[in-house]
């Protein structure tokens, strides 16, 4: 690989428009993704975000504009792009009749890989789930089925991952065992293209923002860059009363867990 190359952004967008009839979905959307960092795109429900990812992911056609994903076309490389990345959709896409370590094994036995109960152990070890790898996976939690679906995905190594609002419907414990997760797969190099509606997922997990509202990017930025958009507040004094989810995490008992918490985000950014 060049150094030319090796500086291109692993996710490239430019002016991506699509429309349904008269529904405008992206109006001429434009990003950069740097290779294994975290990318959020923030945004509430029908702003578009998974319309994107599909697009991204060359299970829909733009209607203009263009995008590369790990340097190929989405439009006229498709293979390619397919060979490149792994998506993991809203819900989980786990069989529940099988138990978690078969569920591995199935995938890296479709992908015609070696080893694929080498390969189940590995990742059974890397998601905290060897203990429960004989169970099936109907008797797993909301979030152990996240990240044994995140797991499923990682088999063959992409490079690039995308992550469609992967904690929607989780519980707060449940949430920060994914956001734990995507943390450690973009310290392995992993490109991460994350999206969510959750201010603070986007604040706790990515190293770039964009914010995608009605089709169209508004504004992007780290968190800090972020955050100097809107004038500090200033205060004489400030008593801070524990949040639900320091209550919750106080109770339950797992200190892990509660390092991962977070300020709740400026609700301006809504």
């Amino acid at each position: 690989m060049t150094t030319d190359h090796a500086l291109e952004p692993a996710i490239r967008v430019q002016g991506i428009t699509k429309s349904f009839k008269d529904l405008h979905v992206l109006q001429g959307v434009d990003f950069d993704v740097a290779a294994g960092s975290i990318f959020a795109l923030l945004g509430s429900n029908g702003a578009g975000k998974t319309t994107l990812v599909r697009i991204l992911s060359t299970l829909l056609k733009a209607d203009e504009g263009s995008a590369t994903v790990h340097g190929f076309d989405v439009a006229t490389q498709p293979g390619d792009v397919r060979e490149s990345i792994s998506l993991t959709g809203q819900f989980a896409a786990v069989d529940e009749v099988l138990t978690g370590r078969e569920n591995l094994v199935l995938v890296a036995r479709l992908r015609h890989l070696k080893s694929p109960g080498a390969i189940a152990d590995d990742l059974l070890a890397r998601f905290s789930l060897t203990d429960a790898g004989n169970r099936k996976a109907a008797t797993y939690s909301g979030g152990m089925r996240r990240r044994l679906d995140i797991a499923m995905s990682l088999i063959g190594n992409p490079p690039i991952i995308f992550l469609d609002e992967p904690t929607t419907g989780l519980d707060p414990q449940a949430r920060i065992e994914v956001w734990q997760t995507v943390k450690q797969l973009a310290g392995r190099g992993t490109t991460v293209l994350l999206t969510t509606q959750y201010l603070d997922e986007a604040e706790q997990l990515a190293d770039r923002i964009a914010i995608l509202h009605r089709g169209t990017i508004i504004q992007s930025g780290t968190l800090a860059e972020l955050k100097r958009l809107l004038p500090p507040a200033k205060v004489e004094y400030v008593e801070k009363q524990p949040s639900l989810e320091d209550v919750f995490l106080s109770l339950v008992g797992e200190p892990d867990a509660a390092s991962a918490t977070v300020t709740p985000s400026r609700k301006d950014l809504r």
